[in-house]
């Protein structure tokens, strides 16, 4: 997922509660589908920021010496300015972006 061209919200924002829990007629439901999202985003930026950080990483023997990347601090404050993934889920959901089935009813068939 391309992170840079994500248009959610930075800040917190009031969400209309009939316009999310109109896919699936349920609140709770449409919340527990919008959790499980952003816990999937969530581990998917640690994932990457991980991976970013790990390129620029110095290792040394010494634990008095704490060397300052810049490129490091970079790429952490980019991370940082970045839409929290409750706020992406939400978008994804709002868009019908976001794929989800009952499997209750899947198995009543």
């Amino acid at each position: 997922m391309d992170f840079k061209k994500v248009n959610a919200p930075v800040t917190t924002e009031t969400y209309n509660r009939n316009v999310i829990d109109e896919p699936t007629e349920n609140i709770y439901e449409a919340i527990s589908i919008i959790s499980r999202r952003a816990e999937q985003i969530n581990t998917e930026m640690r994932k990457e920021l991980i991976e970013k950080l790990e390129e620029f990483a110095t290792y040394n023997d010494s634990l008095e010496e704490i060397f300052e990347n810049k490129e490091q601090i970079e790429v952490s404050k980019f991370y940082e300015r970045l839409p929290k993934p409750h706020a992406i889920a939400i978008q994804e959901w709002l868009k019908d972006n976001v794929y989800y089935r009952n499997t209750e009813e899947d198995n009543q068939e």
